[in-house]
């Protein structure tokens, strides 16, 4: 039992081992995936090592077998140059020689002798490179014996023994085992015919220093693979900055002047192609920074010539007002159309009134000079104000505002004034397009943010209109009248009043199916917007008409 116990702990301390080495390996192979895909220095330097250790690779493999060829052929040219010289001598040495006679053993050992000490003393021996050798020689299959060879008849490969005894000169590559390892040799064999019976010579000649030969060589070629690939990275390295250097100060040049900076220009060196890169990038930016400041003057002019213009305007339209509210207040004495036109002429000065208004404010907003007095308050207390100012034009026109708000204080830091004409433009916008139909809002709030829809269930919005609505005096239907009168610029500048407050302004919607608007805003100034507490496409999208929850008196 206390083995089993040992060996399910060491199994246990094996896979968490394992485990964390599964995981590191992932983490690396993440990391590399992001270096390489996000440099090219990188992945230029991996590219060129793989090509580079491929081309090396195959390059060596055929100088080694090249270099190994050659070796073995010239062994192979001396090896039998030398059998041939041998077998001269032992054509000498035991010619007419009866295997039967007592004397043959001696005359053996004689040959064997000189084959083993003096071969290449004999005439008709040529300068060799073949090297030292062991000498075997046989008749009837049995060895010869011999005080100077250490190798045995049994050392000879089978097949070359077919060859040889078949009156054949052949060669084989063998391994034979040695007290002192295993040794290879190239086995030459031959006939010898000068006696009365076929005799068999073999020399032996080791491959020892050949294969010491190819071991250095390959060696070489290892060491000498090694450092090319060790310096072709470095040249690719080097190569490679002096591209991407250039590219990665071109893109900081990029980065800044999108951040800002208009006048911030690449140096220009040389006159090669990253030269006329720096140029053309240059050149491009000075061509950007005229035209960005051609839309600041005219934006300015703009801003300037809207703003003067409504403040010129308020004084004409303050006497006319006076002289407005006069008609207005003696309209009881005029004639029946006469006074319906002095209630027309009131209902629109109101209008003109709002219409300048909203320009100043639009003005203020473009021109960045609004300031956010920003204070905590319950924006529960703001929605039901927004509910009150819009009641009216609501029962005018056939809708009920349902109210949603949760049980607890929605407290948020924002600004009041601002808050409170966000909702009371969406509510307006809301039962205009309502279509009579109830309009709801919702409030709900977590940790961070705090979110506001406006629901109506009228005519919707069609595909793309959810990010046209908030541009300035754009209207889905230009042929349906307003219930509230308003200006066109209240959804453009509740847009701004939320991004003033770190928020945003966002719809939904679709035909018939009505429209949802959401509102976003931080519950503290400076605290980027978390997940809304309420989603943008409402759940009862595929309602008509939504049963009313509450309305508000």
């Amino acid at each position: 039992m206390q083995v089993r116990a040992f060996l399910r702990r060491q199994a246990r301390v094996a896979v968490r081992q394992l485990g964390r080495a599964v995981a590191f390996g992932r983490e690396r192979s993440i990391a590399f995936g992001e270096l390489w895909r996000r440099s090219l220095q990188v992945r230029v330097v991996v590219s060129t090592l793989a090509l580079s250790s491929a081309v090396v690779f195959v390059l060596g493999m055929v100088l080694q077998n090249q270099i190994t060829e050659r070796l073995l052929t010239s062994k192979q040219d001396a090896a039998t140059a030398e059998t041939q010289v041998a077998v001269a001598v032992a054509d000498r040495e035991l010619l007419g020689a009866d295997v039967l006679a007592d004397g043959f053993r001696e005359r053996m050992k004689a040959a064997m002798n000189k084959l083993s000490s003096s071969s290449n003393d004999e005439p008709g021996a040529t300068d060799s490179v073949a090297g030292a050798f062991e000498p075997v020689l046989a008749y009837d299959g049995r060895d010869v014996p011999q005080s100077i060879s250490s190798a045995t008849y049994s050392d000879v490969p089978a097949s070359l023994r077919q060859f040889v005894q078949n009156n054949q000169m052949a060669w084989q590559i063998a391994t034979v085992d040695r007290g002192e390892g295993r040794t290879t040799f190239l086995f030459v064999g031959a006939p010898v015919n000068s006696a009365n019976r076929p005799l068999q010579l073999y020399l032996l000649f080791p491959l020892t220093g050949e294969q010491n030969t190819i071991n250095v060589v390959q060696s070489t070629l290892i060491v000498g693979g090694l450092v090319l690939l060790l310096l072709l990275a470095g040249i690719a390295n080097l190569v490679t900055r002096q591209v991407v250097r250039p590219v990665r100060r071109a893109a900081e040049a990029a980065e800044r002047f999108a951040a800002g900076e208009l006048d911030e220009r690449m140096a220009v060196i040389g006159e090669d192609d990253v030269a006329k890169l720096a140029e053309s990038y240059n050149q491009m930016a000075e061509s950007i920074k005229y035209q960005i400041q051609q839309l600041e003057e005219f934006g300015q002019l703009q801003r300037r010539f809207t703003s003067d213009v409504s403040h010129e305007l308020r004084t004409p339209l303050t006497t006319v007002r006076m002289a407005a509210d006069v008609l207005h207040a003696s309209r009881s004495q005029f004639p029946a159309g006469l006074a319906r036109s002095t209630e027309l002429l009131v209902d629109e000065l109101d209008r003109f009134e709002s219409l300048l208004g909203d320009l100043l404010e639009i003005s203020r907003l473009d021109a960045g000079v609004e300031e956010l007095i920003a204070e905590l308050t319950d924006v529960r207390v703001i929605a039901k104000r927004a509910v009150d100012s819009v009641r009216v034009i609501a029962e005018t026109a056939g809708s009920v505002i349902e109210l949603e708000l949760p049980g607890a204080a929605a407290t948020v830091e924002v600004d009041a004034r601002r808050v409170e004409r966000i909702l009371r433009n969406l509510l307006a916008n809301a039962v205009d397009h309502g279509e009579g139909r109830p309009v709801r809002l919702r409030m709900a709030f977590d940790d961070t943010t705090l979110a506001v829809t406006v629901r109506d269930y009228g005519v919707g919005l069609r595909t793309g209109e959810a990010e046209l609505v908030f541009n300035r005096f754009w209207r889905a239907d230009p042929s349906r009248n307003r219930h509230t009168g308003g200006t066109g610029l209240g959804l453009a500048i509740s847009v701004e009043d939320a991004r003033l407050h770190g928020g945003r302004l966002e719809a939904w919607g679709e035909p018939g199916r009505g429209a949802n608007f959401r509102l976003l805003l931080p519950r503290q100034q400076g605290v980027e917007l978390g997940e809304s507490p309420l989603p943008l496409r409402p759940a009862d999208d595929t309602d008509v008409v939504a049963e009313p929850l509450e309305e508000v008196r």
